[in-house]
């Protein structure tokens, strides 16, 4: 196997002669490889260079065939995780819609698949709705949610339909070192050049028959073959350049010259990143992008760590659970900050929609119906509030109604009526006198006790009432105590100071638990 140093190293000395005998080869072998069977294939497409290259070199080849051999579609995905940055957002859009009327015009075999990951599944729903925290490195919980279920979901209704599909992927070796690793170990399985396994779906393959071009080559040959559903790849690079902090994306001449090949458009909510540098720049470089400056300040509030005195000292099952934090070089015994309060999720959902209303005004016409979060997501987070954290003052519509001065019209069928409403949660205020957590298990209790009352089996509700006491019927302090008596006991027992565990297990029996919680 040709390491990936020396295919490197033949890829950066090819001449222009060379790379354009290349896509000779390559335009003859994807003809070849569409042709063999009627295995469907899946295109990748996310609009930026390498995704673009890949789509072009697929059809500037299948163009060439006669028609009467076009005989399999090739399905053109893009998944669309909803906080996208919104300039690219909109160019992969109106890309989709103009590979859609173009595959028509010069009746061509390609469809296009505007994907997104469901309601239950995108980020307001996961921050906002359940309370998650902003991803960070030991929770990154958006990827899967967001980018990968989406097109796995899709790419698995394609197998089981054809039993097979083929995954065209604009993936390079350049790219990384570990890219670059990974698809050599692949290569030792192949089937045939360019045509890998796919390790994560069975009964697929990936093809990736740009793998061993350079940053440059892809610029290369997008700037010097036209792009054939009628894009401007020349608007593409423009938007590259004011991607990139120095506002140049030159074409590599050496080992010098800087290129804007690395530059990356995520989401813009993105918190595994220090700095959302592709955002920043555009608005660095171009004041008529300066209307996006809400969604920076809103990322940069995300992440800070204010955000923590937002969050519950309890999990979302409810349960207290210790870790050793350094803190001012000792170690202190602290509880794992669990998702937002109440009040953090609402504070979250403010900050959103004002920041959505603040763009709408301010950006340019083409953008003004900008969405930041939608309806269906909206329903999602309003369910979520009201069934599985039981709270029944139903604040979403009145949030809704406060920052954008319109009514919050639900899609979901039946989803204002309720026999419990704010009238109620205002008797249980008063009640509680200020106590929150006495305040939740009254409120866990009720609606607890509404939900069963309209099931026809109402079996299971002793133990759902039993998991109110057990998440809520105790103070901050007396949980976090008995977290810590629970750790002392753990410990004990695996020192085996008998002693100790039997004076932890009488404390425990007087606090209220069983020897084995």
């Amino acid at each position: 196997m040709v390491s990936t140093q020396k295919t490197k190293q033949q890829s950066k000395n090819r001449s222009i002669e060379e790379f354009t005998s290349d896509i000779k080869l390559l335009t003859k072998e994807v003809q070849d490889l569409y042709r063999l069977d009627q295995i469907p294939w899946v295109i990748g497409y996310s609009g930026g260079k390498d995704s673009t290259a890949t789509l072009q070199l697929i059809w500037n080849a299948l163009k060439e065939l006669p028609k009467d051999k076009l005989t399999k579609t090739v399905h053109v995905i893009t998944t669309d995780t909803l906080v996208e940055n919104p300039i690219v957002s909109a160019w992969v859009k109106n890309s989709l819609k103009k590979i859609e009327v173009e595959a028509k015009s010069q009746d061509l075999p390609f469809e296009t698949h505007l994907l997104q990951p469901a309601a239950k599944e995108t980020f307001w729903v996961g921050l906002i709705g359940k309370g998650y925290p902003a991803p960070k490195g030991k929770f990154r919980w958006c990827t899967e949610r967001l980018k990968i279920k989406p097109s796995n979901h899709f790419i698995r209704e394609v197998i089981r339909q054809s039993g097979e599909a083929i995954l065209v992927l604009g993936i390079r070796k350049a790219e990384s070192t570990k890219r670059a690793n990974r698809m050599e170990r692949y290569e030792a399985h192949r089937v045939r050049k360019h045509l890998s396994p796919n390790m994560n779906l069975p009964n697929s393959l990936v093809y990736s028959p740009i793998e061993d071009w350079q940053n440059d080559e892809v610029w290369l040959y997008l700037m010097q073959w036209d792009n054939p559903w009628g894009y401007s790849n020349k608007d593409l690079l423009t938007m590259y350049r004011g991607a990139s902090a120095d506002n140049e994306c030159p074409l590599v001449v050496d080992t010098t010259t800087p290129s804007c090949g690395s530059s990356r458009f995520g989401c813009w909510v993105c918190t595994l990143v220090s700095q959302d540098k592709s955002l920043s720049a555009m608005i660095q470089n171009d004041e008529e992008k300066a209307w996006m400056e809400p969604l920076l300040d809103l990322r940069a509030e995300l992440d800070t760590p204010e955000s923590r005195n937002m969050r519950d000292f309890r999990r979302r099952n409810g349960k207290v659970q210790l870790y050793e934090r350094n803190l001012e070089g000792s170690v202190s015994i602290e509880p794992i900050p669990g998702p937002f309060t109440k009040a953090g999720r609402e504070y979250w959902l403010r900050r959103l929609l004002a920041t959505q209303e603040t763009v709408r005004r301010t950006a340019p016409p083409e953008m003004r119906d900008i969405t930041l979060i939608t309806t269906e997501e909206l329903s999602e987070i309003r369910r979520i509030w009201l069934e599985e954290r039981h709270e029944f003052d139903d604040r979403l519509p009145t949030v809704y109604r406060e920052i954008t001065g319109k009514p919050f019209k639900d899609p979901r069928p039946g989803a204002d009526q309720s026999l419990l409403g704010l009238d109620e949660w205002n008797i249980l205020e008063d009640l509680s006198d200020g106590d929150a957590m006495e305040l939740e298990l009254m409120a866990k209790l009720l609606d607890t006790e509404r939900q069963y009352h309209t099931k026809l089996n109402r079996k299971g509700i002793y133990d759902a009432l039993e998991k109110c006491f057990e998440t809520s019927s105790r103070s901050p302090e007396e949980a976090i105590a008995n977290a810590h008596r629970k750790r002392e006991l753990k410990e004990a027992a695996a020192a085996g100071d008998v002693a100790k565990v039997k004076q932890l297990t009488w404390s425990d029996l007087k606090f209220g638990d069983s020897p084995d919680s």
